[in-house]
């Protein structure tokens, strides 16, 4: 028989009025393992593949064992409930109570082997009850769901992994498990000699299960609720369809523009690879440029020093020749004559101004040449100068709108996740190597013709 299941009664952590505590350290603990820890075993995973497509949050599941208490399509867990005999002919302080606990034990350690899908988290031998019995708490569950979490709770898929398809009302999956296990204790009394008596009824039972009608009218009601929930289940399973249909088309789109803009974003990538690589050349050019502008200035500079230097010389000699006694025509003495004042004094004076003059002359015209030359030097430096800064100003702009572009792909990555940007990205680059490589040929083709 099955029942709802109490973990904390079948544990022991209270007693109720029908059991003795003094023989509860007769009880047998199969396992008890917490239900939450088994619910992360089994379905993080899954939660956490279905949590990841979800692009709405709102439809993300936090906490699967909560939404399964939470909600009424599954119970959380179930328990099947397993005597022999009553008090009568199998107490529990009898040597046939005793056969009947050894026969419980020996069902229960092969109960997890014979049913993969329901998944057993606590399992007691209660001997301080009047009659032995096996409590056996479960979690069905099934996996490569196609609809919601691939591994999750489900009494009805668990089953029919092990076989048992829903038929008539009183052949639901349930009820022809329950019957199979029943079998299988059979097979384990008939072993050590116990026949199982089959009460006056279609309905297979064990001895100590005489279901009267009251217990049947309760699963009758019971079935009918089933019936009844089953219709408001299909009703939700075909507006969760509609509202799936819905949902797939709007994602699909909204993939097509997550996939499009990726690519633009893929291209837009690579394109600011190369463009970082000719930046970081133009920077290394604009470098050494400067480098050679900075030398050719310090060497402007000093010829400048020079001209400067030559211009105080010149101006220090015109005053000298204003002024400097050598420079100046002697008067003429008393007794010299006029051919003899123009030999000796004026004539020698006059080709050492001559003598100057030219190399005054020489001098200027060296200062123009080298004036003109220094005037197309910062003339060019300046246009260069000009050339190079707007170079910059262009390159700056460049810099501006690339940085602009991986922000973009920044918010991506963060919307989507890196890992399903690359791999929109590798699915991108797969595509377009493919298109090069059907056009390939072709162009072969066309060139051997």
């Amino acid at each position: 028989m099955t029942g709802k299941g109490s973990v904390n009664h079948n544990s022991r952590k209270f007693h109720a009025k029908n059991t003795a505590p003094e023989r509860s350290c007769l009880n047998v603990e199969y396992c008890n393992e917490n239900i939450k820890d088994v619910y992360h075993e089994l379905f993080d995973e899954a939660l956490a593949r279905y949590n990841e497509k979800q692009t709405r949050s709102d439809r993300r599941i936090d906490d699967y064992y909560e939404k399964i208490c939470s909600g009424k399509q599954e119970k959380p867990f179930h328990e099947i409930i397993l005597q022999i005999g009553n008090k009568d002919d199998m107490g529990a302080k009898t040597e046939e109570g005793q056969l009947a606990a050894k026969i419980l034990d020996k069902y229960m350690q092969d109960f997890q082997q014979r049913n993969p899908t329901l998944r057993v988290f606590s399992a007691y031998l209660h001997m301080d009850e009047a009659t032995p019995h096996l409590h056996i708490d479960f979690i069905p569950y099934t996996t490569g769901s196609k609809r919601g979490l691939e591994t999750r709770v489900s009494l009805k898929k668990a089953l029919a992994e092990l076989g048992f398809k829903g038929g008539t009302r009183s052949e639901t999956e349930r009820n022809q498990w329950v019957a199979a296990e029943k079998e299988r204790l059979a097979e384990i009394m008939l072993q050590h000699g116990i026949e199982w008596e089959k009460k006056g009824t279609h309905e297979k039972h064990l001895s100590v299960l005489d279901f009267e009608k009251k217990e049947r009218a309760k699963e009758v009601a019971e079935l009918e609720q089933t019936i009844s929930g089953s219709k408001e289940e299909l009703s939700d399973i075909l507006y969760q369809q509609i509202a799936a249909g819905q949902e797939t088309e709007q994602i699909r789109k909204e993939g097509e523009a997550i996939r499009q803009e990726v690519s633009e974003l893929s291209a837009t990538n690579l394109l600011l690879k190369e463009q970082t690589e000719t930046l970081a050349e133009d920077k290394e050019k604009l470098l050494s440029e400067n480098e050679k502008l900075e030398k050719q200035q310090k060497k402007l500079q000093q010829e400048i020093n020079k001209m400067v230097q030559s211009k105080e010389v010149m101006e220090r000699n015109i005053h000298a020749y204003d002024e400097d006694v050598k420079w100046q025509l002697a008067e003429p003495g008393a007794l010299m004559s006029a051919k003899a004042y123009r030999d000796k004094k004026a004539l020698p004076l006059v080709e050492k101004l001559k003598e100057v003059v030219k190399n005054l002359t020489i001098k200027c015209v060296q200062l123009a040449e080298q004036s003109k030359k220094l005037t197309v030097k910062v003339d060019g430096q300046q246009k260069q100068i000009s050339r190079l800064t707007d170079k910059v100003m262009e390159q700056s702009d460049t810099i501006d709108r690339l940085q602009e572009k991986v922000s973009d792909l920044g918010r991506l990555e963060r919307h989507l996740g890196r890992k399903q940007v690359q791999s929109i990205v590798e699915r991108s680059k797969a595509l377009e190597q493919a298109e090069r490589a059907i056009k390939r040929p072709k162009r072969a083709f066309e060139m051997s013709r």
